[in-house]
């Protein structure tokens, strides 16, 4: 096995990983609250990251990175973590997810405006069908229906604004990181920031005691050692391996993420909801071809 290879493996590895986290979040938070169980995750991930990856010296980044990088990516997780704990209901949740997947067409179109580059004029109606995907989805099993999209948001106007607004965020993040990181990553330091600040929401909040049981705490150990492991097998696979395979294989997360949610919380999805995870999908990947990198 040549080194290419693992490094792929790893990458891929990552994506699957992550494809959990929405149904591992959910699972946890159900037992231990939407703010508690989400500072915990991350709590264990933190330390999960500190003895794989380490904890670099903060003199090895720019303040820049730290502030604008490591604030959008903790303002980013805790809109993820906080709108998955906060939604009503098991498949409320997985709707939230989908939402979150809006981030790969909106780093397209936030790169588009950002740049003078001529690009194809097709991304344009990709980046459309991804919202409409998200729309599909939410409308139930009477086709697209905006009094039922409003009814929606209205029934849970918090966790559907934090999802949106964490799509935006990582969007901004995607595109600014890389020029502010300079081939550095402080994912540890941002986790352990994540971590801090879910608790300081916590402590403000009133949100009740953590009950901690041996079925949660299994549950979090996992969630927290899956997390960690798939940011840490990501910067395993983006050194070496094949990066138009991971960047290709990353975009099916929203169809991963749906059905391994779907298996972990033990819900069942309607025909429609898939029809609209395929769009994004395909919105997303059509979204990338037109703007990659050629070699």
């Amino acid at each position: 096995m040549n080194s290419s290879y693992k490094y792929t493996v790893a990458g891929c590895s990552a994506i699957l990983l992550w494809s959990l986290i929405v149904g591992l979040i959910r699972n946890v938070t159900e037992q231990l609250g939407p703010i508690g169980g989400a500072a915990m995750i991350y709590s264990v991930g933190s330390l999960f990251l500190i003895f794989t990856i380490g904890l670099p010296k903060l003199k090895l980044f720019s303040p820049r990175y730290l502030l604008i990088g490591g604030g959008l990516f903790v303002c980013y997780e805790m809109c993820l973590s906080l709108a998955l704990g906060m939604a009503n209901s098991r498949n409320q949740a997985v709707e939230m997810s989908i939402i979150n997947y809006l981030w790969p067409s909106l780093t397209v179109l936030f790169a588009v405006l950002a740049s003078k580059k001529p690009v194809s004029k097709v991304i344009y109606p990709a980046i459309l069908l991804s919202f409409f995907g998200v729309a599909w989805t939410l409308s139930g099993d009477q086709g697209l229906s905006i009094s039922q999209l409003m009814n929606n948001a209205a029934s849970n106007p918090i966790s559907y604004s934090l999802a949106f607004t964490g799509a935006f965020l990582w969007a901004i993040y995607c595109n600014i990181t890389k020029k502010l990181a300079n081939g550095k990553n402080a994912i540890t330091w941002f986790f352990i920031a994540t971590a801090l600040s879910l608790w300081c929401k916590y402590a403000i909040s009133d949100e009740g005691s953590i009950v901690m049981t041996s079925e949660a705490a299994i549950d979090l150990l996992l969630a927290g050692i899956v997390m960690g492991s798939g940011y840490a097998l990501w910067n395993i696979g983006i050194i070496g391996g094949n990066m138009v395979l991971l960047a290709t294989f990353s975009y099916f997360t929203p169809i991963f993420s749906t059905f391994f949610s779907a298996w972990i919380l033990d819900i069942q999805l309607t025909i429609q909801f898939w029809q609209g995870v395929i769009m994004v999908t395909i919105a997303s990947l059509i979204c990338w071809w037109f703007t990659r990198e050629k070699s």
